[in-house]
C-alpha cells in the first residue's frame, strides 16, 4: 500500500483487539513515520462507531480522500488508485468497490453466501431506491467535502446496517456515487461477526432509514 501513488496514509483503529494488533502496528510504525497511524479504543464499540472516529480523524487532519477498507486483505489495496482516481478526476462525491457490477466478483465464497449478500442489496434497492448494486460494501472512498456535509453525530447503526446508511445519506444529499467494480476475496484467517442481531439491525434498519433520513 505505501508504494501507491498517489501517497497513501493509513489509520488502523482498535477496539482492544486480543490478537495484538496494535502492538503489532506500533512496531510497524518506525518504518513509515507519519504515514501509519494508530488509534486505540477501550472495548469493542462496533464497526460503525470506529468508522466515524476514523473518519474525524481524517477531517481534522484535513485529508483531501478518505477511504475505508476491510484489514484482512479481502479488499485488494492495488485498488484504491482505482477508487481514488472516480473522485479525485471524475469528480463524484463518493466511491464504492463494487462485488455486484458488470466487472466486479467475490471469491471463495459459498454460491448460498454470495446468494444471500447479493438477495440483501437487492431488499436494501428496492426499500431505499439508493441506486447501488453492492449496498453493504464495505470498501469506499469519499471526497472530504463528502463527509463534512453529513451529520456524523446522527448516524444510527454500528453494525452492516451502516455502510447502508452511509450510502443513503450520501444520496439524500444530492451527491452521485459510482461503482468500482472489485474482486472480493473471502478472508483466510478470523471469523465473520455476522450475528442474528445484526442481520436483524439491518433488515429493520433499511426500513426506519426510509423514513426517518431526511435531506
Amino acid at each position: 500500500m505505501f508504494a501507491l501513488q498517489p501517497e497513501f496514509h493509513v489509520l488502523v483503529v482498535d477496539d482492544g483487539s486480543p490478537d495484538g494488533t496494535a502492538a503489532i502496528v506500533k512496531d510497524l510504525m518506525a518504518r513509515w513515520p507519519g504515514r501509519l497511524h494508530l488509534m486505540e479504543r477501550k472495548g469493542k464499540l462496533g464497526l460503525g462507531t470506529a468508522y466515524i472516529a476514523g473518519f474525524k480523524w481524517a477531517l481534522e487532519r484535513n485529508y483531501a480522500f478518505i477511504f475505508e477498507m476491510d484489514a484482512d486483505l479481502s479488499h485488494n489495496p492495488d485498488d484504491l488508485v482505482r477508487l481514488y482516481h472516480a473522485c479525485a478526476v471524475d469528480g463524484v462525491g463518493m466511491t464504492v468497490g463494487s462485488r455486484y457490477v458488470r466487472g466486479g466478483s467475490v471469491r471463495d465464497w459459498a454460491w448460498h453466501r454470495i446468494m444471500i449478500s447479493w438477495c440483501a442489496s437487492l431488499y436494501v434497492r428496492t426499500i431505499l431506491w439508493l441506486g447501488v448494486m453492492d449496498t453493504t460494501a464495505g470498501f469506499v472512498c469519499y471526497r472530504n467535502t463528502t463527509l463534512a456535509q453529513l451529520d456524523l453525530g446522527a448516524i444510527k447503526f454500528i453494525g452492516y446496517a451502516f455502510q447502508i446508511e452511509m450510502k443513503y445519506r450520501v444520496k439524500r444529499k444530492g451527491l452521485r456515487i459510482v461503482e468500482v467494480p472489485i474482486t472480493f476475496i473471502d478472508r483466510v484467517k478470523g471469523k465473520s461477526k455476522m450475528s442474528m442481531n445484526i442481520f436483524k439491525e439491518a433488515f429493520i434498519g433499511v426500513i426506519r432509514m426510509r423514513f426517518t433520513v431526511k435531506r
